[in-house]
């Protein structure tokens, strides 16, 4: 549910005393479902068969050549996910199910949630586009939250996925779900933290792969720390998170780079995307660096600004 107008003010004036004058935001606003309220109409069409049938946004991983022989590379493992991470739903142009992650972070509205932005950058019209935390098992066990809008870094949209790598991010702004409540009142959420540094010892990553054999997929979490990446493909410059997890294939764009904060909890430092929309291998995934140019994107969106044309 929004908040009231002269909060939402304030809370404008004070994130734009913070912020780094950059280029603004493009995002695009979700069509309107079409009679009822949003939120029971993508909680009706978003069926268990439906969800589990929705194919990656972006199906990319190929076998790859990386990592080098003899290096080592933790595994994954399937689990039944946490609660402030899971899936966004749409269905594209051609009426196809697709997914991508997600994770919910901590905002004066409580209505945020992190991505990366070649999942929701597509021209194709997107409809029906919802989150679902904790998706597991064909289940959605915290409801179904539809998107309001997306907020996008134009250099991502003007430069195309390979030029625009270093800006793929997207905050994303969600309604509440049937009941009115707000998604960070559902799950909670954690910290986003901005130019984060490259060396982790222990980062977490969790993402939904594509090509599951089970009827209903989990997500997959692994352990393993990151490193600087600086790009070696001159049509995708730029330096990036780089982490070696076994078994992240296509499908999984859009999870968390995760790493404990100082009380305890996880903090947000990527999301699987950036170089090569991810990276070419399932055992290797990359992570655009979060730097003021996503601050930015979160100012706006926490001050519900409209969504601009392309």
């Amino acid at each position: 549910m929004r908040r009231p107008l002269a909060l939402r003010g304030l809370v404008t004036v004070l994130a734009g005393l913070l912020a780094v004058s950059l280029p603004g935001p493009v995002t695009a606003r979700a069509a309107a479902s079409p009679g009822g309220s949003p939120a029971v109409a993508a909680s009706s069409y978003w069926t268990p068969a439906r969800m589990a049938a929705a194919r990656p946004a972006v199906e990319s991983k190929g076998p790859g050549e990386r990592p080098a022989a003899g290096a080592s590379v933790p595994p994954s493992r399937p689990f039944d996910g946490l609660p402030q991470v899971g899936t966004f739903f749409w269905t594209d142009g051609s009426g196809t199910g697709r997914f991508c992650g997600g994770t919910v972070v901590r905002s004066p509205h409580r209505d945020l949630v992190v991505s990366a932005a070649h999942c929701l950058r597509s021209p194709d019209t997107k409809k029906r586009l919802s989150f679902v935390p904790q998706y597991h098992d064909g289940l959605k066990p915290h409801g179904v939250f539809p998107v309001e809008a997306i907020h996008i870094d134009r250099r991502y949209y003007d430069l195309g996925t390979d030029g625009g790598a270093r800006w793929d991010f997207t905050v994303v702004r969600v309604g509440g779900r049937a009941d009115g409540t707000d998604v960070e009142d559902a799950v909670g959420g954690f910290d986003l933290r901005i130019r984060p540094g490259y060396r982790h010892r222990d980062v977490r990553l969790i993402g939904y792969p594509g090509n599951s054999d089970a009827t209903y997929p989990k997500p997959l979490t692994c352990r393993s720390e990151t490193r600087r990446w600086t790009s070696t493909d001159p049509k995708a410059p730029g330096d990036f998170l780089e982490i070696a997890c076994a078994g992240y294939v296509g499908g999984t764009s859009g999870g968390p780079f995760l790493v404990r904060g100082a009380g305890g909890g996880y903090a947000l430092i990527g999301v699987i995307g950036g170089y090569h929309t991810g990276g070419d291998t399932p055992d290797i995934s990359y992570s655009s660096y979060f730097t003021e140019a996503l601050r930015a994107l979160y100012r706006h969106a926490v001050a519900g600004d409209p969504p601009a044309r392309r």
